[in-house]
C-alpha cells in the first residue's frame, strides 16, 4: 500500500482477497461471530495507516474484501473513517451470497457444471461471480471506497474504468480491455517479475513493485510499477501472466463479456525505469445470461505430515517409514472399527518422483529428503489417530528422521467446490452508501447472440508442414517462456516464445499430445479414449496455452499432493526436449 500510495500516482487503489476456499473459511468465520466473515487484514494493515494520506490524494479504494459479510467490513471501515474524522462516503455491494437459496437449488436438481455431480449436501459457502457494473454504479453514486462480497477479480479494476470513461454495456472490446487490465494486475506482483521464468534476472525481491496499470479511453493501457522498487516489468513478466489461469483465450468467459485475448499484443516501453509494456488488442463478445456460482461443501477432514529424512539412502527410508505409519495406523483403526482412509498420498520430496520419466536417476539416491504424508478421512477422530502416531517414527523407525515440521499434524475440514451456472435475473443486486440502501442495481440482459467459434487452432497447421529440421535440440526454457495456475482440478500451462521466430518450432513440437505424454503420471484419466489435454494458441503474443483436466489429484484444499494448485506444471515443462530443429540462436543474429 505505501509505495502504491505514495509512488503509484493513482486515481484508484483495489485490492483482490478471495478464492473459492477463503470464501468457505470467511463463512466459517461468520458462523462463529456475526461481526466477522471478512478479511480484517484489508481494514487493519491496509487501510487504518495510510486512510488519511488515501483521502489526501484524492485516491478511491474498491476491494472484495467484503468477503461473506460486506456490511461488517463497510461498519469497521467507518470506525476507521470516523476516528479519522474524514469524509469518506462507503459504498457495499450485495447479492452474490446465495445461501437462502440453498433448499430452492438443490430441489431443481441442480448439478456441477464440469463433473456432471449432484448438489451436494454440506454446502458451507454459496457465492455467485458478480461483474463489475455494480461496483461503477457505487462509484457514480459518489462512494469513496466500494466493498464487496464476491465478485469477478477482474472487475474490480473494470468498474472504476467503466465509471471514468462511460464505457458502455455493449461496448464488449473495450469492456474486454479493461478485465485484462484488471486480470493482469489481480495476482499483484505476479505481472512485475514474481515468479518469473527468469527469476535470476529479477532484483530486490524484498520490496518487489506492484503493478499500476494507466488505462485510456480507447482500451490501452500501459503496465508498469512505483519507482525504487524492485521486480521487472517486461514483454516476458506480463505475457506470463497474461496466460495464468485462463481456458479458451477466444472465449475467457466473465459475468460483463466474454473476452478475446488471443490477438492480444505486449509491446515494451522504452526508457521508463524498472520497464513498462503496452497492452492492446483485447477484443470482447457479448456474455452469458448466466452467473457463473461457487458452492463449497464439506468432504471430510484431512491431514498432513512433512518429516525430513537424512543420511544415506534418504527416499527409501523416508518412503519405509510412511509406508509402515500407515500401516501402524490402519491396525488402530481396525481395533477400534474404523473406516479406512478415503485417500492418501506419500510422496519423498527430493525424489523427483513428481516428474515421472522424466525424473533424474541419481535424484533417488539423494542423502536428504522430506516425507510428504498426507491423508484423507470422513472422520475427525481417526485422523486425531494418524496425527498422534507420527512421533513413534522418531524413535522406532528409521534413522536420520530429523522432526516434524510444524510439530503434530493439523486436522482441517476438506472443502471442495462445487460450481455452476445460475441465470442472472435470478439474482438481487443491492447498493449501499453510509450504511443506506440506496438502490436495487437493474442490468439490461438482451444481449446479441455469441457468433461462433472457429475451428480448434491446432487442428489447421498446414503452415508447419514445410518447417525445416536441423541438428539441434533444445530445452524449452532455451525457447520458452511458462506459467501454470489452477481453476478447481485442472491446470493450465502458457507457454510464450522467447523470439517470434521461436513460435512455429513449439507449436509444432509442442502438441496437446505431446504435454499429455509428458505430464500422464499426473493426469487421472477417464478413459484411453478421452483428450485430457487441450491446446489453445495466442498468436498475438506468440504463445501456447495447455489446459490439463484432472491432473491436481482433487485441486485446492481437497487434494492432498504437494502441489494442489499446479504452480511448479510450468517449470516442470522447462525440460521438455524440442530434438532435430534448426540452429535458432543463429537463425535471430542473423
Amino acid at each position: 500500500v505505501p509505495q502504491l500510495v505514495f509512488g503509484g500516482n493513482l486515481d484508484f487503489l483495489v485490492f483482490d482477497y478471495l478464492s473459492e476456499i477463503t470464501m468457505s473459511l470467511l463463512a466459517a468465520a461468520k458462523a462463529k461471530s456475526s461481526n466477522h466473515g471478512y478479511v480484517p487484514d484489508f481494514v487493519e494493515v491496509a487501510m487504518v495507516p495510510f486512510i488519511k494520506d488515501i483521502h489526501k490524494r484524492g485516491i478511491r479504494v474498491v476491494c472484495n474484501a467484503g468477503g461473506v459479510n460486506p456490511h461488517a467490513c463497510a461498519a469497521a471501515l467507518q470506525q476507521v473513517v470516523k476516528k479519522a474524522d474524514l469524509d469518506l462516503k462507503i459504498g457495499v455491494v450485495t447479492g452474490d451470497d446465495l445461501m437462502l437459496m440453498k433448499d430452492l437449488l438443490e430441489q431443481a436438481g441442480i448439478t456441477d457444471m464440469d463433473n456432471g455431480s449432484p448438489f451436494p449436501a454440506s454446502v458451507q459457502s454459496m457465492n455467485a461471480y458478480l461483474g463489475a457494473r455494480p461496483i461503477s454504479r457505487a462509484l457514480d453514486l459518489g462512494a469513496n471506497i466500494v466493498v464487496t462480497g464476491r465478485c469477478i477479480d477482474s472487475g474490480i479494476a473494470l468498474g472504476p474504468l467503466i465509471h471514468s470513461f462511460g464505457w458502455k454495456q455493449n461496448e464488449f472490446d473495450l469492456l474486454a480491455a479493461g478485465s485484462l487490465a484488471g486480470h493482469l494486475i489481480e495476482c499483484g506482483a505476479q505481472s512485475t517479475g514474481g515468479v518469473f521464468t527468469d527469476w535470476h534476472r529479477v532484483p530486490d525481491w524484498d520490496n518487489i513493485g506492484f503493478p499500476v496499470v494507466e488505462c485510456s479511453s480507447d482500451g490501452s493501457f500501459v503496465l508498469s510499477k512505483p519507482p525504487k522498487t524492485g521486480g521487472l516489468v517486461s514483454f516476458g513478466t506480463v505475457a506470463e501472466q497474461l496466460v495464468y489461469e485462463i481456458g479458451d483465450p477466444r472465449r475467457y468467459q466473465l459475468p460483463d463479456v466474454i473476452c478475446d485475448f488471443s490477438q492480444v499484443t505486449l509491446s515494451e516501453v522504452p526508457d521508463v525505469e524498472g520497464g513498462a509494456v503496452r497492452v492492446q488488442g483485447a477484443r470482447g463478445l457479448p456474455p452469458s445470461d448466466n452467473y457463473k456460482v461457487c458452492a463449497t461443501y464439506l468432504d471430510g477432514y484431512r491431514a498432513t505430515a512433512v518429516c525430513p529424512v537424512g543420511g544415506s539412502r534418504a527416499v527409501e527410508k523416508g518412503r519405509r517409514t510412511a509406508e509402515n505409519i500407515l500401516k501402524r495406523v490402519r491396525r488402530i483403526f481396525k481395533q477400534m472399527g474404523l473406516d479406512d482412509f478415503k485417500s492418501v498420498n506419500v510422496q519423498i520430496l527430493g525424489s523427483e518422483e513428481i516428474y515421472g520419466k522424466q525424473a533424474v536417476k541419481k535424484a533417488g539416491n539423494s542423502r536428504e529428503a522430506v516425507i510428504w504424508l498426507a491423508v484423507h478421512h470422513m472422520q475427525k477422530k481417526a485422523l486425531e489417530i494418524f496425527s498422534r502416531e507420527i512421533a513413534p517414527a522418531g524413535t522406532g523407525m528409521a534413522p536420520g528422521l530429523t522432526g516434524i515440521v510444524g510439530g503434530r499434524p493439523k486436522v482441517s475440514p476438506v472443502l471442495k467446490p462445487f460450481f455452476f451456472l445460475h441465470p442472472k435475473q435470478n439474482v438481487v443486486i443491492d447498493i449501499f452508501l453510509d450504511g443506506k440502501h440506496v438502490e436495487i442495481f437493474k442490468e439490461d440482459l438482451n444481449y446479441p447472440p455469441l457468433p461462433p467459434l472457429e475451428k480448434d487452432v491446432e487442428q489447421n497447421e498446414d503452415d508447419l508442414k514445410d518447417l525445416p529440421s536441423g541438428p539441434c535440440n533444445y530445452r524449452l526454457e532455451e525457447l520458452a517462456y511458462t506459467r501454470s495456475g489452477d481453476k478447481g482440478n485442472t491446470v493450465n500451462i502458457g507457454v510464450i516464445a522467447r523470439h517470434p521466430l521461436y513460435y512455429p518450432y513449439l507449436r509444432k513440437a509442442v502438441t496437446a499430445k505431446a504435454v499429455e505424454i509428458y505430464f500422464q503420471h499426473l493426469i487421472q484419466s477417464e478413459d484411453s479414449d478421452t483428450r485430457m489435454v487441450t491446446r489453445f494458441d495466442l498468436p498475438g503474443i506468440q504463445g501456447l496455452n495447455f489446459v490439463l483436466r484432472n491432473s491436481l489429484g482433487g485441486g485446492g484444499i481437497a487434494s492432498l499432493r504437494s502441489d494442489p494448485q499446479g504452480k511448479a506444471y510450468g517449470q516442470m515443462l522447462l525440460d521438455f526436449q524440442l530434438k532435430h530443429v534448426p540452429d535458432l540462436k543463429t537463425l535471430i543474429d542473423e
